[in-house]
């Protein structure tokens, strides 16, 4: 793989299953780039933490991530498949960067105030209105508060050590990540200003193709592989009659008409879901439908969302059953990683002053 070529990195929390979202958001994509891109992609296993997990579970999962990831397009011969904890440096360079890391900004990030919130948290409000740099636990006891463990406060950091220990030059983001992208890039000149040149800028990438996945139950937030209501979520590996069933029970919207509009959120979702299955523009969708009714057209998206996933279900299936395969695939991009990952490390230890590793 050629150095010149810019280095893209992403990686997916192994919670749940992969579903239609992360393919049309993401896998699909990086198929495509994966050509054109010295490409890395993680299953950043150390962040799935923050949350309590069953060990032989989250072990589980992690391969089968490597599975589902190679099932959609994904190819070891082309790209870096590893595991984030297989790699010595994410941990080590998330210290390092912490230091550098006042505490309000991490306090200041949407997705904590929004963790937090969940956990029956919120941040205190300055008398002026702004935001202040302090958690405020409106619950009483210690259980309450142990609740909120750091690993939530610190997950952005982590993050900018999963970018920066490649010198990634783009990274894949959904809107929801932004602002740690954007913590990344601060960290990373930070760091280029108080102990010289070290790290590249890292900037998001933006697909122009893609798409926003809403839930089928919800059409209003985002599906979500961890979603308690499995009838939200079309995962990449669901049978056919699986996921007839989904789409037959989708929340669609009052009236008849199917066609893209803010207050029809449910056939909004459809439509963008077919549309980004057949590379078919949403207006082309709406006239073909235009005297047709709902049943129709969910079939319609019903066939070609089966289609789309039948040869990445049969794949993923067989890949399920070939575990030396994955290990192998999971060596090799394990290897590279560290090599990399060790070049950086041992730059950042010898400008922070660390005595070099006797050999």
């Amino acid at each position: 793989m050629s150095d010149k070529k810019p280095v893209l990195l992403s990686g997916i929390q192994p919670s749940g299953h992969l579903c239609i979202g992360n393919y049309l958001g993401a896998l699909k994509n990086w198929e495509a780039l994966q050509e054109s891109y010295d490409s890395i992609f993680l299953v950043v296993d150390m962040h799935a933490l923050t949350i309590k997990q069953n060990p032989a579970e989250l072990r589980q999962r992690c391969l089968s991530y490597v599975a589902q990831y190679i099932a959609c397009g994904l190819d070891p011969e082309k790209s870096h498949i590893f595991v984030q904890s297989h790699v010595i440096g994410h941990a080590e360079l998330a210290w390092v960067l912490s230091c550098l890391t006042p505490l309000g900004e991490l306090q200041r990030m949407t997705q904590f105030k929004d963790k937090v919130a969940k956990l029956g948290f919120k941040v205190n409000e300055r008398e002026d209105g702004q935001e202040g740099d302090e958690v405020k636990f409106t619950h009483s006891g210690a259980r309450a508060q142990a609740s909120v463990n750091s690993g939530l406060l610190s997950y952005p950091v982590l993050m900018a050590a999963d970018i920066l220990l490649y010198n990634a030059d783009l990274v894949p983001v959904g809107e929801d990540q932004r602002q740690h992208l954007e913590l990344c890039r601060d960290l990373a000149q930070r760091f280029n200003q108080v102990y010289s040149e070290t790290f590249k800028i890292p900037s998001a990438f933006v697909s122009k193709t893609g798409a926003r996945v809403m839930s089928l139950a919800e059409p209003t937030r985002k599906m979500s592989k961890s979603d308690k209501n499995q009838n939200a979520t079309i995962f990449i590996h669901d049978e056919p009659d699986r996921i007839r069933k989904k789409i037959a029970s989708a929340v669609t919207d009052s009236g008849n008409e199917i066609k893209a509009n803010p207050d029809k959120p449910g056939v909004t979702n459809l439509l963008s879901i077919l549309a980004a299955l057949t590379g078919t523009e949403i207006p082309e969708i709406e006239e073909k439908f235009s005297d047709r009714g709902y049943g129709e057209f969910k079939e319609v998206v019903t066939e070609a969302t089966i289609e789309a996933l039948r040869p990445v279900r049969e794949k993923y299936l067989s890949l399920t059953e070939d575990k030396s395969y994955l290990l192998s695939a999971l060596k090799d991009g394990t290897s590279v990683a560290q090599k990399r990952a060790y070049r950086i490390l041992s730059k950042v230890y010898r400008k922070i002053g660390f005595v070099e590793r006797p050999r």
